[in-house]
C-alpha cells in the first residue's frame, strides 16, 4: 500500500457522520483506505445504532452530543482509558434552526444564533481543549467550514457568520496550543456540496444548481474532492499549514461574471 500522506496507523477522530452523504464519512472511509485507525464519534445513540446496522458496521463508534460539555468529558475519559494517542481529529459539525424558513438577517433570533455559534463553532474549542492531553504534539485537526462568509445569501442566513467565527478561531486555537505543542488548526471550505444537511436548507437546491452554472468545468463540487483536501490537511505532508481555510470551491469564485451567466441573468445578448 502507497503511504503518500503518511497516514498509516495514524489514528483519526472523526466527527459529524450522519450518512453516506456526509463529509466525514468520506473522509473517515478514505482514512481508512490510507491505512488509519479511524474512531468515529456521533451525536445519539441511535445514530450510532443506525451506522453500526450497515454503514459502519465492526467500527469503533462512541457518543457524543457537543452540546453537553459532560458528554465532551465522558469521551475523553474512554478514550484515555484505551489510552489511544490521537494523531488527526476531524471536526464535521454544524447546527441551523431554519424551521421558521428564511428571515432578513436583522430578524435572527438570539437563541437561534447562539446556538448554532456552540454547535457548530464552539465545540471545536471545547472538542480541542478537552482532548488536549490525548494529542500527539503534531496532531492536526480539520473542521469543515464554506468557501466563503461574505456571499449575503439569503437562505443560508445567519450561518455564514457563524462559519465565519468558526474560521477566525482557527487562528487563536493555533496560537494557544503553540505554547505547548506543534497541534495545526486549519478548515477545507467547499462550495456547495449535495448533502443530506444541506437538503434541509431553504432554496439551497436552487442555489446548488445555479452554483454547476457558475463553475467552469459546469459540474458541482463532490464531496469526495472535499474529503480529498481534509485527508492532506491532516497528513504530515501539510505541516507547513496551519490556521487556514483552503477553499475548494471549483473555480465557483472566479467566474460570476461569466458572459453566458451575464446573459441569462439580463435576458438579453451580450456582444
Amino acid at each position: 500500500m502507497s503511504d503518500f500522506l503518511q497516514l498509516n496507523n495514524k489514528t483519526i477522530v472523526v466527527f459529524g457522520v450522519a450518512n453516506r452523504k456526509s463529509i466525514a464519512y468520506h473522509v473517515g472511509k478514505s482514512l481508512e483506505e490510507s491505512g488509519a485507525n479511524v474512531i468515529y464519534v456521533v451525536r445519539s445513540e441511535q445514530r450510532k445504532d443506525e451506522l453500526s446496522a450497515k454503514l459502519l458496521s465492526d467500527r469503533v463508534i462512541h457518543v457524543c452530543d457537543v452540546e453537553h460539555p459532560d458528554q465532551i468529558s465522558a469521551l475523553t475519559k474512554s478514550l484515555s482509558a484505551s489510552e489511544i494517542i490521537v494523531d488527526g481529529l476531524i471536526h464535521s459539525i454544524a447546527f441551523a434552526d431554519y424551521g421558521d424558513g428564511p428571515k432578513p438577517f436583522h430578524e435572527t433570533g438570539k437563541d437561534q444564533f447562539l446556538r448554532a455559534v456552540d454547535v457548530s463553532c464552539y465545540s471545536l474549542i471545547a472538542i480541542s481543549n478537552a482532548m488536549r492531553e490525548l494529542m500527539s504534539k503534531d496532531a492536526s485537526v480539520v473542521t469543515i467550514s464554506i468557501s466563503t462568509t461574505t456571499m449575503a445569501s439569503e437562505n443560508y442566513g445567519f450561518m455564514a457568520p457563524v462559519k465565519a467565527a468558526l474560521d477566525s478561531s482557527l487562528a487563536f486555537l493555533s496560537k494557544s496550543f503553540s505554547n505547548f505543542s506543534s497541534i495545526r488548526f486549519n478548515a477545507v471550505g467547499p462550495s456547495l456540496l449535495k448533502t443530506s444537511a444541506s437538503a434541509g436548507i431553504p432554496g439551497y437546491v436552487d442555489s446548488y444548481l445555479f452554483a454547476e452554472q457558475v463553475i467552469p468545468r459546469g459540474r458541482a463540487l463532490e464531496t469526495q474532492e472535499a474529503a480529498n483536501v481534509a485527508l492532506f490537511l491532516l497528513s504530515p505532508r501539510s505541516s507547513g499549514i496551519t490556521a487556514q481555510t483552503i477553499v475548494v470551491d471549483a473555480g465557483m469564485s472566479i467566474n460570476y461574471f461569466d458572459q453566458n451567466i451575464v446573459k441569462n441573468a439580463l435576458g438579453n445578448q451580450i456582444d
